[in-house]
């Protein structure tokens, strides 16, 4: 089934507040001016013919201090959301609530802060908040699910939950889950460039080599539509990591000291005005192709 909606993903850092992750963070120059999620938002819900744009914040990955919550209703307002709300998800019976439910229901976007993705999956994942967001994502072409570095790496059916970054890569360094499965066939990884998750990301890979890896530099970000054509907006660039022709690999059988290896990894990179199918692995001339 193909959905209708738009889904966004984003590789993080322009949430002010973010938690900082020391020994991981490299030095990132860049030339462009980044996109907040506000205005990738903003730009979308602008087309919508609707006198009123309504979005909820779901920010059960992390907690979201008062003045944060202020930030966020001030710049959706400014970027054309009429309505900002936050559904407040803390335990399992939060994501079973008729009121929230009932408001996304009515809502035109909804979006998921980062912080844990863990705790996104355990709060959220076959919820009946959830299910009311994929039912919507599926059957309304003008709705629209964002998220935002965990709140981006929960949206595919298979998603890192937690890992090791080493010299090397070894059997039991990564950790590997079920997500929201709002996409397949793909694995997301985001902060991308910043905290060198490059082996990471290749490592969930070789494991799933019917996936294909995105890693979502900061600032930068990946509009799909259809579930297939990826449109790329931002300051940064975009890592594709697709290991259908995979050759060679000791996946199966490297256990203890003994460092993966594999051979035809298919890397590309794509930025900002960039088209990609992500059925068909291949760079498009437009969103359309």
């Amino acid at each position: 089934m193909i959905p209708k909606g738009t889904l966004i993903l984003i590789g993080g850092h322009e949430e002010k507040g973010e938690e900082k992750v020391d020994g991981e963070n490299l030095k990132i120059e860049t030339d462009k001016d980044a996109l907040s999620h506000f205005e990738i938002l903003g730009k979308l819900i602008s087309k919508i013919p609707r006198a009123h744009h309504i979005i909820e914040i779901i920010a059960s990955a992390s907690s979201i201090p008062e003045e944060m919550e202020d930030l966020y209703i001030n710049s959706y307002r400014k970027v054309g959301f009429t309505h900002v709300g936050f559904i407040k998800v803390e335990n399992k019976e939060d994501a079973s609530n008729p009121d929230s439910i009932k408001r996304l229901k009515e809502a035109h976007a909804v979006f998921f802060t980062g912080g844990d993705q863990n705790k996104l999956i355990n709060l959220i994942a076959a919820s009946p908040l959830l299910a009311a967001v994929t039912k919507k994502y599926y059957s309304d072409k003008h709705f629209i699910v964002g998220g935002t570095s965990a709140g981006a790496m929960v949206m595919p059916e298979t998603i890192i939950v937690g890992g090791l970054i080493r010299e090397a890569l070894y059997q039991n360094d990564i950790k590997i889950a079920k997500g929201f499965n709002l996409i397949r066939d793909v694995i997301v990884d985001t902060h991308f460039i910043k905290r060198g998750r490059f082996a990471r990301l290749a490592h969930a890979v070789i494991l799933n080599p019917g996936c294909l890896g995105i890693g979502l530099g900061e600032d930068t970000a990946l509009i799909i539509s259809e579930g297939n054509c990826a449109t790329c907006i931002g300051s940064g660039m975009v890592i594709l990591i697709d290991g259908s022709k995979m050759g060679t690999t000791n996946i199966n059988s490297a256990t203890g000291s003994v460092a993966i290896v594999v051979e035809n990894l298919n890397v590309s990179i794509i930025a900002e005005g960039s088209y990609y199918s992500l059925k068909e692995r291949s760079m498009q001339k437009s969103a359309d192709a």
